[in-house]
């Protein structure tokens, strides 16, 4: 009788792999879709036959790192941090992280109590710039507790600026939020945002490609993008500079096929830049959470339509507005005037003047009558400049 795969085994092999291979390392990838995680994990242990697609210094370097990989000390050092790792094939894996081939992850190391799979079904990601301005903080915030609101989890790095600020917005609302790390999930990076990694981890998810306790450096941030990108339904951009790592989600977003989008800013903002390149190109102007649910929601879930505020003249019924529209702005005016400009009978306009006199519209001047300061005022709000 053949014995059957062991799940124990495989995953003690992509622990294993997560130490050796490199996030996003698509050759390391393609040695896993074409020979089988038993046969790579094997040639690395045994210093075997070299994997085609690398010179032999860089095959020297994996087999170097390979003997000092200890899958066992890190799953065991996971577990009592309270991370676990999971593996494609997992219950807990979300599919749509295939959608990157031979880039995916080998695995990902998760920490906190929510299925990482199911959250990821309804998820946007929000990133930004580190050093982002008060306005885009507040817009940052602000989009994330409104998607909170209605019921989607916030994606982001958990870095400074609008990283910190979309997971801040979405926790105030009381929502699901998913910080994805460029280092072990065991050791919140930024320091300085290690009380609000932990509150994630608390409420949320941490997740991460990286074994326990590895260090973060300028390509795994790089690569960390890709995996924040293929999470989600969307990504939205609020303030970047012209080479933002987050442009790099965005991008990453696009080629993946998931929605695009990014808020605008001040046209005299370095920090929106990247943002307004990116609306030129592939990306759709967004403003709040409405507008980010009708990309990324099901058929349906639209919008309201945008509109300017309602006017006490707005409430009026049609045949009043045409009287009221037909007296002059800086006279008197008899009723047959008055008439034909409203196009109806004098009788008619009179019995809407004494309406209009009534709302404080219009006041009587001898045998003419004239428009208040109040209808002038309103006027002008209805008609000047916007």
């Amino acid at each position: 009788m053949t014995a059957g795969p062991d799940p124990d085994g495989e995953l003690l092999d992509r622990a294993f792999l997560a130490r050796v291979i490199e996030p996003g390392d698509e050759v390391g990838g393609r040695w896993l879709r074409e020979f089988g995680v038993g046969e790579v994990v094997r040639r690395l242990r045994d210093g075997g036959e070299p994997l085609p697609g690398v010179s032999g210094t860089r095959w020297g370097g994996l087999l170097g790192r390979a003997r000092r990989a200890e899958p066992e000390r890190d799953l065991q050092v996971a577990r009592a941090a309270g991370v676990r790792f999971v593996c494609p094939g997992d219950a807990e894996w979300p599919g749509q992280l295939d959608d990157l081939g031979d880039g995916r992850p080998t695995g990902l190391w998760v920490r906190g109590r929510a299925s990482l799979r199911m959250w990821a079904l309804r998820s946007v990601a929000v990133v930004g710039a580190r050093a982002c301005t008060e306005y885009g903080a507040h817009a940052a915030a602000t989009l994330a507790s409104g998607l909170a609101e209605r019921g989607w989890v916030v994606v982001s790095g958990g870095a400074y600026g609008i990283d910190g600020a979309a997971h801040r917005g979405t926790l105030a609302a009381g929502g699901a939020t998913v910080a994805v790390l460029a280092c072990g999930v065991d050791r919140p990076y930024p320091r300085g945002h290690t009380a609000l990694i932990n509150r994630i981890a608390e409420q949320g998810l941490v997740v991460g490609e990286l074994p326990p306790g590895d260090h973060p450096t300028p390509s795994r941030f790089i690569l960390r993008n890709r995996v924040i990108a293929a999470l989600t339904r969307g990504t939205v951009v609020v303030e970047a500079a012209c080479r933002s790592g987050s442009l790099v989600t965005a991008r990453a977003a696009a080629r993946l096929g998931r929605h695009t989008m990014g808020v605008p800013g001040p046209v005299t903002s370095g920090l929106s830049v990247g943002v307004h390149e990116l609306l030129r190109g592939e990306a759709v102007l967004v403003t709040d959470a409405a507008d980010v649910v009708e990309l990324v929601g099901d058929i349906g879930e639209l919008a309201p339509p945008r509109q300017g505020p309602v006017l006490p003249r707005d409430l009026l019924e049609p045949a009043a507005q045409a009287v009221l529209a037909a007296l002059p702005g800086s006279r008197a005016a008899r009723v047959g005037e008055i008439a034909c400009g409203a196009r109806t009978t004098p009788d008619d306009a009179i019995a809407r003047l004494y309406e209009l006199r009534a709302l404080g519209y219009v006041e009587r001047h001898g045998d003419g009558w004239k428009l208040t300061r109040q209808a002038m005022i309103s006027a002008r709000r209805c008609h000047g400049p916007c």
